[in-house]
């Protein structure tokens, strides 16, 4: 009788263990899948902020508002056709 109360013995012990293992291995998954959607959501305000930024270099870099501005600051204008000069090579 010794050997059966044994051998239930190691089996409710193996039965234990691998209940507390698999409570173990869902708890870590559900912390992973946590931090998976909060680097989801931080890429997803990355990727909007990169294409605010994109639209705002885009603004900046217009040819017409750097002609406003270098006829504006530095007084520049397009040269007349006296003071054009072609260079060829």
């Amino acid at each position: 009788m010794s050997a059966r109360l044994f051998l239930f013995a190691l089996l409710l012990a193996a039965t234990l263990a691998s209940a507390i293992a698999v409570v173990h291995t869902r708890h870590e998954h559900r912390q992973r899948f946590v931090e998976l959607s909060r680097l989801e959501r931080e890429r997803d305000e990355l990727n909007i902020e990169f294409g605010r930024l994109q639209l705002e270099q885009a603004t900046w870099a217009e040819t017409n508002r750097i002609e406003q501005i270098a006829r504006a600051r530095l007084g520049m204008q397009a040269p007349q056709g006296k003071s054009l000069v072609v260079v060829k090579p």
